[in-house]
């Protein structure tokens, strides 16, 4: 409840049914504009993993993923998957992906560790999507390009849904604005990660942090990242100004992929240099794995800013805790 935010005199915009009108008419909007603008066929993904491929992401680390036995394969149990990042990798060389083709998916995931709050659920969906590309294209310049091109796409999506309700205004600003964690650091020396994110946000209106998941130069991580999806010098999230929470939302985490270079220095970094022996991990460090680039975007997250909603419990169905539901309920906010 501490972190539960109750924007005052706030009300939905929308009914019930009219706001599951509008969360279908994002997501078709969005997810045919990001098709065709990266190049990305839809394909099937799985809900659970295998533990012991290596192919589901562990986050910071200390998530505890949900996981279940099989009644009739006693040999292996499920592990129901935090993300896709490491999954889609693996699915472009056995699709037959060629370079500069993509995939994108739903992925729906259980986060039971997760800290609900206005735009945290302990159930995450989101796309996932992933892109094959030359190793000459893994640089700075070339993730910026595939931000802009995103973020454009939200541009987008924010100008369709203001003709399609009146009460929607657009707030995205043109341009995006591109920083690095360490430049972040040095503007905001005395603030957390978090408060630099929200006092540049604020400052800019949409805002691309680079360079995601190393030590700085103060000697911690701006934000945790696992060390064998993301290259950690090549990597980006997107976060806007959201004045109905006055926060800075986060609502595209993307990267370059490691390289077996990059692994094998990340998972050192990491102390984690005995996930080199799991399959997916060996495949990158053999070279058996195409170069590439991806990242995840929050269904729910772009719903809940682009229909200027208090809660994501507004635009997805999930659970709750007792008394954030009362408190939503006596303050106009209307959880599925």
């Amino acid at each position: 409840m501490e972190k539960l935010k109750l924007p005052k005199e706030y009300h939905s915009e929308l009914s019930l049914h009219d706001t599951q009108v509008a969360i279908k008419t994002v997501k078709d909007f969005f997810q045919s504009m990001l098709s065709a603008r990266l190049n990305l066929q839809r394909v099937s993904a799985p809900l659970f993993v295998d533990p012991t491929s290596g192919l589901n992401d562990n986050l910071n680390g200390v998530e505890r993923p949900v996981a279940f036995d099989i009644l009739n394969d006693k040999d292996h149990t499920g592990e129901i998957v935090q993300s896709l990042a490491k999954w889609k990798r693996f699915a472009l060389k056995k699709y037959g992906f060629n370079i500069e083709e993509g995939l994108y998916t739903d992925m729906n995931a259980i986060r039971r560790d997760e800290e609900t709050d206005n735009i945290h659920s302990i159930f995450v969906d989101q796309w996932d999507w992933e892109k094959v590309i030359r190793k000459e294209d893994r640089n700075l310049d070339y993730l910026k390009e595939t931000v802009r091109q995103v973020y454009k796409i939200l541009r987008k999506t924010e100008k369709f849904l203001s003709i399609q309700y009146d009460y929607i205004e657009e707030i995205l600003p043109h341009d995006i604005f591109f920083i690095t964690t360490q430049e972040l650091e040095d503007m905001f020396p005395e603030y957390t990660p978090k408060e630099r994110e929200y006092y540049i946000t604020k400052a800019k209106g949409a805002v691309c942090i680079m360079k995601i998941g190393d030590k700085l130069a103060s000697g911690e991580p701006h934000d945790g990242r696992a060390p064998d999806y993301d290259d950690w010098e090549l990597n980006a999230d997107i976060l806007v100004y959201y004045p109905v929470l006055d926060i800075a939302l986060e609502l595209s985490s993307m990267g370059i992929r490691v390289d077996e270079n990059s692994l094998k220095s990340q998972l050192e970094k990491a102390g984690c240099t005995d996930r080199a022996k799991l399959p997916f991990q060996k495949a990158i460090l053999n070279k058996e794995l195409p170069y590439t680039i991806g990242g995840g975007i929050g269904q729910s997250r772009i719903c809940m800013f682009f229909l200027r909603k208090a809660h994501i419990g507004e635009v997805q169905s999930s659970l709750w805790p007792l008394e954030t539901e009362k408190a939503c309920a006596e303050n106009g906010i209307q959880l599925l």
